[in-house]
């Protein structure tokens, strides 16, 4: 099962953070006062910098470049919202809520920042806070990947146990953009961990026969065939997956399988 991290693995599925919104911006260094348009330039390489350096797991780095950020942006509201990321990996959510809090005041209508919020909040056990984000977000006119925003709220939903929410949202997200595989990976999953195989091997075929394929999607059609006795099915998959996605941690986990097929 699933929980909702920031990462960009389908292991489990990520909660999309807007790191887009947050554009890297290479500066030559000055010493003389700076134009407010470089002021700005500036906070935003430190933001980058500090997220950077927070995947790395350096938090003082990324402390020292989110802090000089603040000290170039301070009404900026991704600045507050990548501090908000840092005091989380800090294990102090006062502040982070403080700070998300911040940034949600300063750009209320801007969809990056309630994403972001939102994965803060399903990642700290507050489902339906996270769930109305997303929503919110998924229905702002500005926001440019609505189907991520309701797939990231059926994890959040999953996560809490609410699975018959979580498919719903899982279509959604397929509506609104049939070749998204984030979203078929989780519902067929979702179909796979409930027993109903015939419907999961259903959303896999009509997805891979008709969209790119991936790693995750092979890997649970062979464990889905597996599940009904068929064998040829599974090796077709396996196959396809050991082809096109070599080296890859599915690859791995298939190995796995087949040395511990029970």
């Amino acid at each position: 099962m699933s929980n909702p991290v920031n990462t960009t693995s389908h292991h489990p599925l990520p909660l999309h953070l807007a790191a887009g919104a947050l554009i890297l911006l290479l500066l030559a260094a000055c010493a003389t006062p700076q134009h407010p348009n470089k002021i700005r330039d500036a906070a935003a390489y430190n933001v980058q910098l500090g997220i950077a350096y927070l995947h790395q797991g350096d938090v003082a780095l990324a402390k020292d470049k989110l802090d000089r950020a603040l000290a170039e942006a301070p009404n900026s509201a991704e600045v507050h919202s990548a501090r908000a990321m840092l005091f989380e990996r800090m294990h102090d959510p006062d502040k982070a809520d403080a700070e998300f809090r911040t940034s949600l005041r300063l750009a209320p209508h801007d969809p990056d920042v309630v994403n972001n919020y939102a994965v803060y909040l399903c990642q700290n056990g507050r489902t339906d806070e996270g769930v109305r984000r997303f929503e919110e977000a998924a229905h702002n006119a500005l926001y440019r990947t609505p189907e991520a925003a309701y797939t990231n709220a059926g994890v959040c939903l999953r996560a809490a146990k609410r699975d018959d929410e979580a498919r719903a949202n899982f279509g959604r997200a397929l509506q609104i953009r049939p070749n998204f595989a984030e979203a078929a990976y989780q519902l067929t999953e979702l179909e796979f961990q409930h027993g109903e195989l015939a419907p999961a091997r259903a959303g896999i075929d009509a997805f891979i026969g008709s969209y790119d394929a991936t790693a995750d999607l092979l890997l649970l059609g062979v464990r889905v065939a597996r599940a009904q006795g068929d064998r040829v099915g599974a090796q077709r998959y396996a196959r396809r997956l050991q082809v096109d996605f070599p080296g890859t941690d599915q690859a791995r986990a298939l190995a796995e399988l087949d040395h511990n097929p029970g």
